[in-house]
């Protein structure tokens, strides 16, 4: 009895509690009630990332039960409450993301290449990227009676062999297939994942001449595709390159010299088709039929005038999204476009947040694998950072019509778009530096020039020019298009080549890129006070990245190139011959911005023909380099004297290390390794263990129909 008197106070105190917590969060709610339905896309995306982080089949389904039991609990808390309601739909929602990645994942699933192979197959061309700038030709195609290779194969033509190929042409080629590869190191880019969604069971590149066959159905140029070769034609370079990215979305020749200068300035945004270039069409047009429909007393005085101006602009920007293949930020751009003009047409506010979420729910459903990509994490950062700072009472205040000299009016604009450009990068940053470990610093001020000359100069200039095209006096617009263009590459390069103008940080963990996302969202969403609670995951997550560790030694997937860290904080690679593909990747995974050293130059490294060793914090290294077979005899001994052995082929069953062992049965388990050799050593790799998504464990063809594999053409 005397327990039982001592547990009711703490169980009624415990009970009031909860109450008051429940009214406080249930107050919160109520003067946010305009805003709930924003976090709508949150929840559905929510689920989604779940499905990509958690990596079995049991994961996915206790996820699916716990969202189920906390819909459960919310009907418990009560449906008449905003709080029971918000509980029930946010757990629905999130149940909904799950399983609609989940069957779209299964509805796309086809065959993979099941090993490399080279092979002489017929083929029908679906579709084809000109990458001028590197001399190639990047193909799709869809292999003819041969059940032994995947539906869909990507392959790359070098020189004359893919010059004006077109979609639906049959050809006959022979080609190195190899399966999509995954990420060669942890925090790569996994073309792997990619290429399930895209249903691209093989990749390649085309080894000779390309037969055509154009008796068996010759294909035609797109439209797309013969308005970038007008456009390069016209303006040469990676001025012409960039030209054709304003207009169809064609990046295949801008050299990589020049894009590397455009993203490392901040500005490598206008090479992708998204809001700035959408809001231009659509704006431009629905101004020209404006003035144009206006002319007509009839329709003016009728009250046709904008709502017939709408629908102009609404079809020149679907036909600006397709032109430009209808990619995530076009889409979105394209979306955002037609819900501002229905917003006009009602005479509701143009802009709003609502809008965007909008506009991010119906991507969701329609691509929900957009979500795990930078293009549309970066495309919806940038725009819900853009309209929420401008829906905030003080930038209203600061933006707002005043009557004042056009100086000051002119400065205000200037301030406001520099304002807005620092607000953007600051939102931008942890998704450029989760997903390619670097980010601009100086891309607010470059864009207080770049948007301008892009907006009011480039894309008209290029409109008049395409224009006046059809009648043959396009050139005068085409030079001022191709100078400012060119002051565009240079802007690049000054800025991009400025001291400190790029931030570096290695692979941190996918957790605290979500703590960091998580508090960015909340503070960006919500308006009362409560917001600024979002600052501690955001402060959590962008913590963790800052004091994320450089890793010791790197060894990518195939276990050919081996990176070392330096005492100064640059690395140095075994291979010195490695090509560029690699050092980016190796530098990005390190999280430097320096040229990489050659290992075996340095003085505390011994190589001989077949190894490498070398001491690092306390740990010795050993590092196969050579191919000849070694007997397991003479090996055991020193492996057994080191922390860690790295080799690319089979070592013997003797060769054991005191810590780790690396060689090509430990490889197709791991992937690429990170190791980190602290006094706890410990390894972070690229596949994580027992990972069930479709893309690690595809159907899979052998393609040996009449096919060589590649080691028996090498021997």
């Amino acid at each position: 009895m005397a327990t039982r008197r001592l547990q009711t106070p703490i169980g009624l105190r415990a009970a009031a509690t909860l109450w008051r917590v429940g009214a406080w969060v249930e107050a919160r709610l109520d003067a946010e009630r305009e805003r709930i339905a924003l976090w709508l896309p949150v929840a559905l995306g929510a689920g989604i990332a779940a499905w990509f982080a958690l990596p079995t089949m049991g994961h996915w389904t206790g996820a699916l039960s716990i969202l189920a039991a906390g819909a459960l609990a919310g009907v418990l808390i009560g449906w008449q409450t905003r709080f029971g309601r918000c509980v029930v739909i946010g757990c629905g929602v999130a149940m909904l993301g799950m399983l609609l990645i989940w069957g779209r994942a299964h509805w796309v699933a086809a065959p993979v290449l099941a090993q490399p192979v080279v092979t002489e197959f017929s083929a029908r061309v679906e579709s084809v990227e000109p990458l001028p700038a590197k001399d190639q030709m990047r193909l799709i195609v869809r292999p003819v009676a041969r059940p032994d290779l995947p539906p869909r194969v990507r392959v790359t033509a070098s020189g004359e062999a893919g010059a004006d190929i077109a979609p639906g042409e049959a050809i006959g080629l022979r080609a190195r297939l190899m399966p999509p590869p995954t990420a060669s190191l942890p925090g790569g880019y996994d073309f792997a994942q990619r290429a399930w969604f895209d249903r691209i069971g093989a990749v390649g590149t085309v080894l000779g001449d390309v037969a055509r066959a154009p008796g068996a159905g010759a294909g035609e140029q797109t439209l797309r595709a013969r308005l970038s070769a007008h456009i390069h034609g016209e303006v040469a370079g990676s001025a012409g390159g960039i030209a054709a990215a304003l207009v169809t979305g064609d990046r295949g020749a801008i050299s990589e010299e020049d894009e590397e200068a455009m993203r490392r300035s901040g500005l490598a945004h206008l090479l992708s088709i998204s809001g700035l270039h959408v809001t231009a069409v659509v704006g431009f047009a629905m101004f020209l039929a404006m003035r144009l429909l206006a002319l007509n007393r009839r329709l003016a005085l009728a009250g046709f005038v904008l709502p017939l101006a709408a629908a102009v602009a609404a079809l020149a920007g679907g036909g600006y999204t397709l032109l430009a293949g209808a990619e995530v930020p076009t889409l979105r751009s394209f979306i955002a476009a037609l819900l501002v003009l229905i917003a006009f047409l009602m005479g509701r506010e143009a802009m709003t947040l609502r809008l965007v979420a909008a506009g991010a729910l119906i991507v969701l459903l329609w691509r929900p694998e957009s979500l795990a990509g930078p293009s549309f994490q970066l495309s919806f950062a940038a725009i819900t950072a853009i309209v929420a700072l401008h829906e905030g009472t003080a930038m209203q205040r600061f933006m707002a019509r005043r009557e004042e000299p056009w100086l000051f009016r002119l400065g205000r604009g200037i301030a406001g778009l520099v304002i807005t450009g620092l607000v953007v990068e600051v939102a931008l940053a942890p998704i450029a530096l989760f997903h390619f470990h670097k980010a601009g610093l100086y891309g607010a001020l470059a864009n207080v020039i770049a948007i301008p000359l892009t907006t009011f100069v480039i894309m008209p200039a290029e409109a008049l020019a395409l224009l006046f095209d059809s009648v043959g006096l396009g050139a005068p617009f085409w030079w001022v298009a191709e100078q400012a263009l060119n002051g565009l590459i240079w802007l690049a390069h000054s800025v991009a080549d400025a001291p400190g103008a790029v931030a570096t940080l290695p692979v941190f963990p996918p957790w605290g890129f979500g703590l960091a996302i998580f508090g960015g969202i909340w503070l960006l969403l919500w308006r009362t006070r409560w917001r600024w609670a979002g600052a501690v995951p955001l402060t959590l997550g962008m913590a963790v990245l800052l004091a994320q560790p450089r890793p010791d030694l790197l060894v990518t997937s195939d276990g050919k190139h081996i990176a070392a860290a330096l005492p100064d904080g640059s690395y140095a690679l075994l291979r010195d011959r490695a090509g560029d593909y690699v050092r980016d990747a190796v530098a990005e995974a390190a999280g430097i911005d320096a040229p990489l050293a050659a290992l075996t130059d340095l003085d505390h490294v011994a190589c001989n023909r077949d190894f490498c060793r070398w001491a690092q914090d306390g740990r010795v290294i050993m590092a196969a380099r050579g191919r000849d077979r070694i007997e397991g005899s003479e090996m055991a001994a020193a492996c057994a004297a080191a922390d860690v052995v790295i080799s690319e082929r089979w070592l013997p069953r003797e060769c054991v290390a005191r810590w780790l062992t690396i060689d090509r049965d430990t490889l197709p388990q791991t992937g690429g390794l990170a190791l980190y050799l602290g006094e706890i050593p410990r390894a972070a790799t690229s596949l994580g263990a027992g990972d069930d998504h479709m893309w690690r464990r595809p159907p899979q063809v052998s393609g040996n129909d009449e096919a060589v594999p590649t080691a028996s053409l090498a021997r």
